[in-house]
């Protein structure tokens, strides 16, 4: 019997019990959908994730901070010290506020280290208001653009470092400002209201030149430098003296190509003069971890359901082998080597594997397409770009042949038996 015979016959016999083998079927089906469910959400939030990192921060950036006194942290209350940054009414912080953070002096120490190759202070600038056009104030949080930043805009460009006074504003600004959409927005004027040290009110005017999409962590929007010094030396209006500078943190630039290894050692350096620095994979580690674990629970629930499944392809394997031993004895006695015989049902088991995997993926896919632009108008509409199952034609052919394998394992145990069947003694089964 040549391998397509073979083939041909396993389909065949396949179905000479509809029922028992429709019941194992179903069983594989429920694990290789759920299997290829679960991976497609795991792809599309990964992927959604992954498109936020320009959010955080580029390759070849590292996010610096003052290191945390974890002595301090542990015996209590940390004993205040003199020497460490701090301001009031700085460019990073509301007049009369107090914040810990760095100055001048940390971020030049900070160039010195050893790997980074320049600094930009992140910086938070302190805004009342914005209006357009007579439209009502809002609020508005805005942070001073940094080129370790890559905006994911839905309209415009990103600010520039031009003399122009420039913004660019979060995509759910753009209707109550009464702009119609976010390309109707690019080129218009704003309002900037903003409160000086002894409390009086200014207004600065700015120029839209890009709206960017809501992302996982809405960080606001973001001024050209132009705008930025236009903002500190309103709020600066009637300030007594020269206020110091401090910033909470800042990006230290390192080569992009760094290796881990060299990345790490930075880190330490960093970590060794006081400071601590956090690359855009740390930052979003806590992210796809929790994802990981989801699905990977998610993903223990679906092998359960196979291994059952399993168990259902001895069984049927096993009555089929039995209810056909007088059929094996003739095979046999034919000239049908044991070989022979194990790899027909074997292809059995294989093809019941198939059946389930195919049928399960192929519904999981039809329903993933169905429902992804549903809930993308309905409970995700608050986070366009995010693809809420991204189906892979790679990870859909593993899951189908994984499926198959373990078919494959719960068919030896009846293949075996059925090829080791004495031709004599199974012609005289009754």
């Amino acid at each position: 019997m040549r391998a397509g015979d073979v083939i041909a016959s396993a389909v065949h016999n396949t179905f000479r019990s509809k029922l028992r083998t429709s019941l194992t079927v179903i069983a594989i089906f429920i694990g290789a959908f759920t299997l290829t469910i679960t991976s497609a959400i795991g792809a599309g939030i990964t992927n959604f994730i992954d498109s936020q990192v320009g959010a955080i921060g580029a390759p070849g950036v590292l996010a610096v901070s003052p290191a945390p006194d974890t002595d301090a942290a542990a015996e209590g209350p940390p004993v205040y010290d003199p020497d460490r940054a701090t301001g009031g009414a700085s460019v990073d912080g509301p007049p009369g506020s107090t914040i810990v953070g760095l100055n001048q002096d940390d971020l030049d120490a900070i160039a010195e280290i050893d790997g980074i190759t320049g600094v930009t202070p992140m910086v938070s600038l302190a805004v009342d208001f914005i209006e357009a056009g007579g439209s009502e104030q809002y609020e508005l949080p805005l942070d001073l653009a940094s080129g370790a930043f890559v905006p994911d805009l839905a309209a415009g460009a990103a600010v520039a470092d031009v003399t122009e006074r420039q913004l660019q504003i979060p995509a759910d600004y753009v209707e109550p400002l009464g702009f119609a959409d976010a390309q109707a927005a690019i080129g218009q004027s704003v309002t900037l209201g903003v409160t000086d040290g002894v409390g009086g009110h200014h207004e600065v005017g700015a120029v839209v030149v890009g709206v960017s999409n809501q992302g996982l962590l809405n960080l606001g929007a973001e001024a050209n430098e132009a705008l930025a010094d236009a903002l500190i030396e309103a709020q600066r209006t009637g300030a007594v003296g020269e206020a110091t500078p401090v910033y909470l943190a800042t990006n230290a630039y390192i080569d992009p190509a760094s290796t881990p290894e060299q990345i790490d050692a930075i880190k330490a350096a960093l970590l060794d003069a006081g400071f601590q620095g956090s690359t855009t994979a740390d930052q979003i580690g806590a992210f796809k971890t929790v994802i990981d674990v989801v699905t990977t629970v998610l993903n223990a629930f679906a092998v359960i359901a196979l291994l059952a499944a399993g168990f259902g392809i001895v069984n049927t394997l096993l009555m089929s082998v039995q209810e056909r031993t007088r059929e094996i004895g003739l095979m046999k006695a034919m000239g049908m080597r044991s070989g022979k015989v194990f790899g027909l049902f074997s292809m059995e088991a294989v093809f019941i594997g198939f059946l389930g995997s195919a049928l399960g993926a192929g519904v999981a896919i039809l329903l993933g397409l169905i429902a992804a632009p549903l809930l993308a108008e309905s409970l995700l509409a608050g986070l366009p770009g995010l693809e809420i199952v991204r189906f892979e034609p790679l990870s859909v052919a593993v899951i189908v042949l994984a499926v198959m394998a373990i078919a494959f394992l719960a068919g030896t145990l009846p293949a075996r038996r059925a090829a080791r069947q004495h031709p004599i003694e199974a012609l005289r089964y009754e």
